[in-house]
């Protein structure tokens, strides 16, 4: 893998973190393009050992904890700013830790991406949950920029400890 890409990559995926930790949650929509799906399938566990990670996903169309387009990430994030969104009154605290980031794929205009993160939050006094997994992004080149035209979120977790997802992962 060329370094100048992979460190652009790795830049461009610790501003991300670093824009959702400060809560600046305008700037992050800035770093997606119009067209962008951000998905999470449900996990299932399986009683045989699949062949391939993917048979333990649910498909497109089937259950999932979030399917967005751009439009519904930004209804999202104009609600947690409208002081509406229960979830997160007072706000969540966060720190994401993104790891082993590998490329796929290079077709010159956009490259596939996975990678893995760690997303600590706390709320409230008590209230903590931890999200591990790994995404898979298609990063496409803009204006000379990278953007987020598809992300899927793949948690480790089967079960869900925590009350809600009402944090961008």
């Amino acid at each position: 893998m060329d370094s100048a890409l992979r460190q652009q990559i790795e830049d461009f995926f610790y501003l991300e973190a670093e824009l959702l930790d400060e809560r600046r949650l305008r700037e992050w929509l800035e770093l997606f393009t119009d067209d962008v799906r951000y998905w999470m399938p449900v996990r299932h566990n399986p009683l045989d050992r699949p062949e391939d990670l993917s048979e333990e996903l649910s498909k497109p169309g089937e259950a999932y904890y979030f399917d967005d387009t751009k439009k519904s990430l930004q209804i999202r994030v104009e609600r947690l700013y409208s002081k509406q969104a229960w979830a997160e009154m007072p706000p969540s605290r966060t720190r994401r830790l993104i790891s082993n980031i590998r490329v796929k794929k290079d077709d010159g205009s956009e490259i596939e991406v996975h990678s893995n993160f760690f997303v600590y939050r706390t709320r409230m006094e008590k209230d903590e949950d931890i999200f591990v997994g790994t995404r898979k992004d298609i990063l496409r080149r803009v204006n000379g920029d990278l953007r987020i035209a598809r992300r899927t979120v793949i948690l480790d977790q089967a079960v869900l400890a925590a009350k809600n997802i009402s944090v961008f992962l």
